[in-house]
Parts: structure tokens; C-alpha cells; sequence
């Protein structure tokens, strides 16, 4: 397939589609192109649509140069061309010397040099502030999102703005390695590290779901359970590794505090056994009902009710946003366990230990406090 030109409208195409959350393939198959074309366009800017250019409005237009290109060929003075423009001398004078002098300049060429010379792109902030960036790397280095960063920045710096940076400002910083502000090896700390900036409407969510019978739907859950006004309802998960490891998330909905289970096996028994154990390491009040995908690893959810008296929901077909802390929890969680580790080498101990350093960072959800500190109100209530 020969190399593709892309056009204006190719690019602003290909950008449209990106932040729609299409693929490089899919894009592609639309330019008839190669995807390795697509992606060249893309990580220039790290997968960031750049901010489209505009002229000054005191900038000299085409139409005014072409005017000066005409009276200089007619011999009229600088004087002349600047006071029929309403402009300046001293602008038609370094106008004509910038672009070749009287006896070269042409309209057509001095605006298209023009347009090159005005790419003058504002330093970067943690460029300009390496105290700053060197605060920020490290932030990144313990998993810290930008925003908790950004967010962290401002409640230590007392209203002092040299010492904040927007989240995005961090963001565009790791994406755009031309800025020359953060090492490109912190993006393998970020929630999802990759090169390019997805979408947020971007997913590769599998529609496979088992089936099970004796379901409670999520609809019948209580309404204190929506509104996370009280502690104790939990959302589960499997977090799928190599191997066919895996390892079960518990996020409780109310705190965001998250307990990992070391699961041997996805067979239903395993799986209820090790839910159950756990189960019983909390108090009643902090444990009252657990809402969980249409997983068969759930097959023998009616014993794990039994066993512990909590009662188990279930989402909606297709529907894995229903348990949404969960789902982001278990994102986060890949910056840990990234996709094709193999989960059955972690002991408990491990997993408990990530889990802590999940529960210690700030959540923008509970206004950068921290799941640790929620819970542990929580414990102290009901002790």
C-alpha cells in the first residue's frame, strides 16, 4: 500500500475519530491507509488533538501584502504603502526586509514565511520549574494520578500558583515528549501506561457473561445502597491474569476502600470459599451486601449468602458500569498488575500490601481524602 498524504480534512478526520474512541485500524480502513500511517499523525502530540492555529488580528493579512507587493512594484515609498494601509512605517519596513527586500518580495511567500516564523510555543511550566517536576515525577513514581497530584499541589501551596500544575498540564508534559519536561519512563506508572492518549470512549470490554440462575437483580437493591449514604456495600470483581490466574477485588462503595483476595482457582467453589473467609474478617456493619458481574465464578452465590448473611446483587447484562468503583478500581489496579501477568506468584501478604497503597493515595471522589481514612471512621463508629 503506498504511503498516504494526508490532507487538511484527513487530519481533522483522523483526530475526530480518535477522541470518538475508534482504533487505529478502523481509522485506517477510512484513509485506506496503513495504521502505522495513522499512528505517525497521532504521537507526534502523544495522542493530544493540538489546539488549532489562528492568526493575530495584528498581523499583516494576505490581502495587505499583496498591496505592499503591487506599491512596491509601483516605486511608491514605505510612507506611502503604510499610510494607505493604516499601518505603521516601521511595520511595512521590516514586512519588506524580513521577506527579500524590494526587489524580491512577493505576497504569497512572505505570508506563508510568516505563518512559519509565528510557531512560538509557551515553555512548559514543569520545564521552567524543575523543583516542581521533580516533585511531580516522584508523585508519579508511587502511582499518584495527575489529578491527585494536581489537587495535592494546590492544598500544600496555600494560594501560591507557582508552586500548582493542572493535571492536564502533567498530562501533555508525559504525552509530549518534545516538551522536555517529565521522563517518558513515568507513563509506565500512570493507571494505563501506553504511549498515545486514549479517549475516554474508548473500550475493549468483552460482552462475554455466564449465566446464573437464582439471580437478585441490582434493581432490587435498597435505596441506601445507590445513594452510598451508608458504609458496609461492596462491588466485586475478578482481575484476570495470565496463566488463568486471577485475583478477586472488593471495593466498598460509601469509603472506596479496596481488600484484594488471593483466588487459586475461577471455579465457583474456590472462589465462594475464599469470598467467604474474608467475609468474616470485618464487622456486620461494615459488610451488608455485594453486588457483583454476571461472572460464573458467582455460580454459588446462594452459599455465600448463607455463610454470611450478605446478600449478593447482580448487574444488568452488559451492564459492568452498575458496579463503576469497582470497574475503576480494577483499572487502577492494573498499574500494579498490568494485562498478561501471571497473578498466581502474589502471596496475600502482597496483596495486601498494594491494597494499602491503593487505600493511602487520594481520591478526587471523596475530595482527596483518602480510602483509608473513610474506612477507618467508619471502624471507629461501629467499635
Amino acid at each position: 500500500m503506498p504511503r498516504k498524504h494526508f490532507t487538511d480534512a484527513d487530519r481533522t478526520l483522523i483526530w475526530d475519530r480518535w477522541q470518538q474512541g475508534e482504533s487505529l485500524h478502523r481509522i485506517a480502513q477510512r484513509l485506506a491507509t496503513r495504521h502505522s500511517s495513522i499512528r505517525q499523525v497521532l504521537v507526534r502530540t502523544g495522542g493530544i488533538r493540538p489546539p488549532p492555529r489562528h492568526r493575530s488580528t495584528r498581523a499583516l493579512t494576505l490581502a495587505e501584502r499583496e498591496e505592499i507587493s503591487r506599491s512596491v512594484a509601483l516605486g511608491r515609498s514605505l510612507r506611502c504603502i503604510a499610510e494607505h494601509l493604516h499601518r505603521a512605517p516601521s511595520t511595512i519596513s521590516r514586512e519588506i526586509r524580513r521577506n527579500g527586500d524590494r526587489d524580491s518580495y512577493r505576497a504569497n511567500q512572505a505570508d506563508q514565511w510568516a505563518w512559519e516564523r509565528a510557531r512560538r510555543p509557551k515553555p512548559c511550566k514543569l520545564r521552567t520549574h524543575r523543583v516542581l517536576a521533580k516533585l511531580v515525577a516522584a508523585k508519579l513514581q508511587r502511582r499518584w494520578s495527575p489529578v491527585q497530584i494536581a489537587r495535592w499541589l494546590k492544598q500544600q501551596s496555600h494560594g501560591d500558583e507557582e508552586r500548582q500544575v493542572s493535571h492536564e498540564t502533567i498530562y501533555r508534559s508525559l504525552f509530549i515528549q518534545a516538551r522536555g519536561a517529565l521522563k517518558k519512563d513515568l507513563l509506565a506508572h500512570l493507571r494505563r501506561p501506553r504511549s498515545l492518549r486514549r479517549s475516554r470512549h474508548h473500550t475493549q470490554k468483552s460482552t462475554n457473561h455466564g449465566q446464573l440462575s437464582n439471580m437478585v437483580s441490582i434493581r432490587e437493591r435498597p435505596a441506601e445502597v445507590e445513594d452510598r449514604a451508608v458504609p458496609g456495600h461492596w462491588e466485586g470483581d475478578l482481575l484476570m491474569g495470565s496463566h488463568h490466574s486471577q485475583i478477586a477485588t472488593l471495593v466498598e462503595r460509601h469509603t472506596r476502600y479496596v481488600m484484594l483476595v488471593k483466588v487459586p482457582s475461577k471455579d465457583t467453589k474456590t472462589v465462594i470459599d475464599a469470598l467467604i473467609k474474608h467475609a468474616h474478617k470485618l464487622p456486620r456493619e461494615l459488610y451488608r451486601s455485594l453486588t457483583w458481574d454476571r461472572g460464573k465464578e458467582m455460580g454459588e452465590h446462594r452459599r455465600f449468602t448463607l455463610a454470611t448473611d450478605i446478600q449478593v446483587y447482580f448487574c444488568d447484562p452488559q451492564h459492568p458500569w452498575q458496579r463503576g468503583s469497582n470497574e475503576n478500581t480494577n483499572g487502577l489496579l492494573r498499574q500494579y498488575f498490568p494485562k498478561g501477568t501471571d497473578l498466581s506468584g502474589y502471596s496475600q501478604a502482597k496483596l495486601d500490601a498494594v491494597a494499602r497503597e491503593l487505600n493511602e493515595r487520594p481520591r478526587q471522589t471523596l475530595n482527596f481524602e483518602t480510602p483509608a481514612e473513610r474506612f477507618q471512621q467508619c471502624v471507629a463508629l461501629t467499635g
